[in-house]
């Protein structure tokens, strides 16, 4: 018992420091600055109802592929070009409605938490990152250890903020120190790799490579700041 009580206030303290940096912090940003702190997540929301309305007619689906379709046989060029409105174009082969509600919490918390630009920032790196890694696996061709990915890849639609949202949820994790929401988020992608090892199961495990990456980038020039603030001759301790 003695040795379960350190532990158990341990766990303790942990899920409570995540509890108000993940979400308390976040809503109490919310009711400082109103409806209008959540752009990024209704205009995120928005975007992937319009385009999901739209793909359900023959016309309005050659529409969206020749604005946001990314694959990766396209020239970089291209797929640059079409990356930014991808993420607002749903996988045509998943059920569009299911993921609304996790899209508008990863934005809507990295909005609050992060402001509206590193929230972009992040988003469309992660997003990047795949598509981008990706092209690389194709390059390296079968093989590789498994890293590499056969040509036929190449021609699969390559599009959805769920890249974008499991970047965001994963440097929410490494900024505001929350080992669950990291466990959670990282450990489900492993699992989703393992049991449908596809493209987009590789892509989710690069865009968490990418935002742990960027956290403890924006965690160390943070850190240089704080040690530049302090006078001359004082400790930071």
């Amino acid at each position: 018992m003695r040795v379960l009580a350190p532990a158990a206030a341990f766990v303790a303290r942990t899920l409570r420091g995540e509890w108000y940096g993940i979400v308390v912090d976040p809503l109490r940003q919310l009711r400082r600055r109103g409806p209008g702190a959540l752009l990024l997540a209704f205009v995120a929301c928005g975007g992937v109802i319009f385009f999901h309305a739209i793909a359900q007619h023959p016309a309005g689906e050659t529409a969206v592929r020749i604005l946001g379709g990314v694959q990766g046989d396209l020239p970089l060029w291209l797929a640059l070009l079409r990356t930014p409105v991808s993420l607002y174009v749903p996988a045509l082969d998943l059920p569009v409605w299911a993921g609304i509600t996790q899209l508008f919490i990863a934005f809507a918390l990295a909005e609050l938490a992060l402001g509206r630009r590193r929230t972009l920032l992040i988003a469309y790196t992660s997003t990047l990152a795949g598509t981008l890694t990706v092209r690389v696996m194709l390059a390296l061709g079968p093989g590789w250890w498994g890293l590499g990915l056969p040509p036929e890849i190449g021609r699969v639609l390559d599009t959805g903020p769920s890249a974008a949202v499991v970047g965001l949820f994963t440097y929410l994790a490494v900024v505001r120190r929350a080992p669950v929401v990291f466990i959670l988020t990282g450990g489900s992608m492993v699992l989703e790799s393992v049991a449908k090892p596809n493209l987009a199961g590789r892509e989710h495990l690069i865009a968490v490579a990418a935002a742990v990456v960027l956290g403890l980038l924006h965690e160390r020039a943070l850190r240089r700041r704080q040690i530049r603030s302090v006078p001359a001759g004082m400790s930071m301790e």
